[in-house]
């Protein structure tokens, strides 16, 4: 599982190969469908029924995609549904280890097992490739349902809506369309944006990335200030998509990546929204700011070689935020 480059295992929910100096990110490998009643989602086999106490979710509080699905089993009123192991912090030679010795990280609560990469290997000896967060886990039928967390974030938006009783809809059929559009632009300019920045080895390739992101940060100010959420005065997935961007920029990408022109604070619509979904009930509890700053600044070497973990800026985020 995952593989040796140049004798660092390459084992991340980033993919640190580049093409002229660019970030390029990896792709996904499992791809099923929890539904209400078994069958086959858009990808992927049917047979992953939703049922209470089923599925495991493994994560990484530093990871964004990672924090979405523990937003999503949050608002959807999913914790006593869907169990939680968080890997730790330091992503090193081995990538994602279930190493417990940090405040947060749970160890392997499932099988008790040592790195990430064997969960994959449980489901599928055979497979090769690169080991990313979140996975999503069948107890019952032992294998991975999805390790892609947009998908991921869909099945908890609805499927257990019969046995949680929690019919709030993230992903609404009449505004799918212009959602698409609006994740389309924010994940290739801001989520994703943010790496290939700070991951670019090249000025060309910096300078391609951090002009539109903070082109598109300015949009979304803009945004914002004439209506309260992304898609108007409805909370949707495009908002909590952008929002795990958004409560990272100030402490990690800011400095670490090199993004740098504004911080998130200097945005007055921008850093009211991230406050707002900040004191969203149960959010708060899914961001580990100590996971966060420590993955970045200690596992990533080529970027701060030194190791040394910043003190960084100390921001309120349940402050006021004088939204509507």
């Amino acid at each position: 599982m995952g593989q040796l480059v140049d004798g660092v295992w390459q084992d991340t929910w980033y993919d640190t190969k580049t093409s002229g100096g660019a970030f390029v990110r990896s792709t996904t490998a499992f791809r099923n469908w929890i539904t209400p009643d078994g069958s086959a989602g858009p990808s992927g086999s049917e047979g992953f029924t939703a049922q209470s106490g089923r599925y495991h979710l493994y994560v990484s509080h530093a990871c964004p995609w990672a924090h979405r699905t523990m937003i999503f089993r949050a608002i959807k009123g999913l914790s006593d549904h869907i169990s939680v192991s968080v890997v730790h912090p330091d992503m090193l030679s081995d990538g994602w280890t279930f190493a417990s010795d940090f405040d947060g990280a749970t160890g392997d609560t499932l099988f008790d097992l040592p790195f990430a990469r064997d969960i994959y290997l449980k489901a599928d000896p055979t497979i090769s490739g690169r080991v990313t967060v979140p996975i999503l886990w069948d107890k019952q039928r032992g294998t991975i349902v999805s390790n892609e967390s947009e998908e991921i974030i869909r099945m908890f938006n609805s499927a257990f809506d019969g046995i949680t009783g929690n019919t709030d809809d993230y992903w609404p059929s009449d505004l799918r369309d212009a959602i698409q559009q609006v994740n389309a632009r924010i994940y290739n300019t801001v989520n994703n944006g943010v790496y290939k920045a700070g991951f670019a080895t090249t000025q060309s390739a910096y300078d391609a990335a951090v002009g539109p992101l903070f082109d598109s940060l300015e949009w979304l100010e803009q945004r914002l200030s004439t209506q309260r959420y992304l898609m108007g005065d409805r909370l949707t997935e495009a908002d909590w998509r952008l929002w795990t961007t958004l409560i990272r920029f100030d402490a990690v990408y800011h400095l670490h990546f090199k993004c740098n022109r504004k911080r998130i604070i200097d945005y007055p619509n921008l850093m009211g929204f991230t406050r707002e979904l900040f004191q969203w009930d149960g959010v708060a509890a899914t961001v580990n700011m100590d996971h966060i700053v420590r993955h970045y600044h200690y596992s990533h070497d080529t970027i701060n070689p030194s190791r040394i973990i910043p003190i960084n800026p100390v921001i309120d985020f349940n402050a006021p935020h004088f939204r509507g």
